[in-house]
């Protein structure tokens, strides 16, 4: 492949310099490419079998082509890369057996001055050039991808490099326009775009080209095709990110920001803390006349924005979380996660929050499950729980109400706690007495029990098998639905299971899992016995 050097013409090896110096790829791989795709052209015409080598010189400036074939005394057994020695002879080349000869099969015209200004584009200079060498249009074509195809991924692998210690960062840039399934091409200056998917937009914004973003970048797809750096404008990290800009305080480490939860478009409640004693975290991100809060507000396109102190204790940080409803009374089950909040009448609607989202929102960030209800529902239930708890014999009404203050709310939790545990509870006395007790509840349990299985089955039809579930020892609402995803649906399930493997997939521990075999027996033998006592 010759290049004319004279005034006018534009040769190969300048080509490749601009190349390189537009797009940041090294002039190395660009010289690889070219020379892989005059070879990959060179095989689509003369054939896979031949030995073909493309060799770029420095000094020249040219892609020379070569084919290189074996001289063979005997017959030829591959015409493509063999020549047998007589026949070297006959040609006038003095060649022995065994000797490879190398042939430059590859020339074109010097004058591309024509091909040049036609397009200065370098594929298609090549494209070209390569045509009037007559390789044909199939194997110029194929030398064109190839090298298109290298130009694409040296791009990508710039790009990646760049941005590969970004993830996580504001990246600011221009829209630029729109792509089917309403994702947005971002550009973000040179020639590098992003893309923001539809589903890392926020609801209710629009957008038009030209219009500046500012976006988080989440990710960077080095494999997929098209744009590789995604976006997003609904990440939660973006508000954190937002606020890190706004406040120094955060941005020296001073308040730190220990959680985000967001319904992007909507609201956000952000968890903050100082580590300086004479800073105060919400105020710091408040700003002077709320200017900090309202700056990231604005870029948010008026998303409301709680924040929120952050507390070592859960209760406290909840009651902050919950805001701006008051709380007062907080009920904990640290073994379930899960938090009662007792909120007034006229607060209730406030806490839970349109469609939920005030307390959705809350337990995302403080990581509790919580439950709201009111004060004239929780006093309800105490007064139903207490009720309860009075049905086990020896306990007294201020004894229950004792119970109930110290978390036991059933019949049930009584006749599952240690005697050591039931002993601390005002009114009750000794351990030994605290076992009475205990048994007593389970005396009252099994009672309510036979009664509720009296009721289900006097109902005609065969009861269903959560109902079923529901009345075995140990299975409550919480349970149940665990239990079932793991493939426990009645109560015959339980009991074919072995006790490890049960306490394996449920994941509750092999003491749990005894009790919980041993309760569906006897509801088992429950339910026979008062089916007899009704044929009977």
């Amino acid at each position: 492949m010759n290049t004319q050097q004279g005034t006018g013409d534009v040769s190969l090896s300048t080509m490749l310099d601009a190349v390189a110096k537009e797009k940041g790829i090294d002039r190395k791989v660009l010289v690889e490419t070219v020379e892989q795709a005059i070879l990959k052209a060179a095989q689509n015409a003369f054939g896979e079998d031949r030995e073909l080598e493309a060799k770029f010189d420095e000094t020249s400036g040219q892609i020379d082509l070569f084919m290189y074939m074996t001289v063979t005394e005997a017959a030829v057994e591959k015409p493509g890369s063999e020549v047998s020695h007589a026949d070297a002879l006959a040609s006038g080349l003095e060649a022995d057996v065994g000797e490879e000869l190398g042939f430059q099969i590859f020339y074109l015209p010097k004058d591309i001055e024509k091909a040049r200004q036609q397009d200065k584009e370098f594929g298609k200079i090549l494209n070209i050039q390569m045509q009037r060498a007559q390789f044909g249009r199939i194997a110029a074509q194929a030398a064109k991808q190839v090298l298109i195809q290298r130009l694409r991924d040296a791009e990508r692998d710039r790009v990646f490099n760049e941005y590969k210690d970004r993830k996580g960062e504001l990246i600011r840039g221009i829209v630029r326009r729109f792509e089917r399934g309403n994702n947005i091409i971002v550009d973000l200056g040179g020639t590098v775009e992003g893309v923001l998917p539809y589903r890392e937009q926020t609801p209710r914004e629009q957008y038009r080209a030209g219009d500046r973003i500012v976006a988080l970048l989440k990710e960077i797809d080095r494999k997929g095709p098209g744009p590789q750096i995604v976006l997003s404008r609904g990440d939660p990290r973006l508000v954190e990110k937002l606020f890190e800009g706004e406040v120094p305080e955060i941005f020296e480490a001073i308040v730190q920001v220990k959680a985000v939860a967001r319904e992007a478009g909507a609201r956000t409640k952000i968890a903050v803390a100082s580590r300086d004693s004479d800073v105060d975290p919400v105020g710091a991100c408040v700003g002077m006349k709320g200017s900090r809060v309202q700056a990231v507000v604005q870029e948010l396109r008026g998303e409301k924005i709680d924040i929120v102190p952050w507390d070592r204790d859960p209760a406290r940080f909840v009651c902050a979380a919950i805001q701006p409803a008051e709380v007062h009374k907080v009920i904990l089950d640290e073994a379930d996660g899960r938090m009662e909040l007792v909120v007034p009448d006229e607060k209730l609607s406030l806490a839970i929050g349109r469609k939920g989202q005030n307390v959705r929102l809350a337990a995302q960030l403080t990581g509790w499950k919580l439950d709201i209800i009111s004060e004239s529902k929780f006093r309800t239930m105490e007064e139903e729980a207490v009720a309860g708890l009075q049905t086990i014999q020896g306990v007294a009404d201020p004894v229950a109400r004792a119970m109930y203050r110290l978390g036991f709310r059933s019949v049930e939790e009584v006749a599952e706690a240690s005697p050591e545990e039931l002993s601390g509870i005002p009114g009750v006395g000794s351990v030994e007495h605290a076992g009475s007790v205990r048994d007593a509840a389970e005396r009252a349990l099994d009672e309510q029990r036979v009664t509720r299985v009296r009721e289900v089955l006097s109902q005609g039809a065969a009861p269903g098998a959560r109902d079923r579930m529901l009345l075995v020892r140990g299975i409550g609402d919480r349970l149940i639905e665990p239990l079932e995803q793991q493939g426990y649906r009645t109560p015959e399930d339980l009991v074919k299971e072995t006790e490890d493997k049960l306490a394996v997939k449920s994941g509750l521990g092999i003491k749990k899992a005894r009790a919980l075999r041993q309760g569906a027996q006897q509801y088992l033998e429950l339910e026979q016995r008062v089916r007899a006592e009704a044929k009977g």
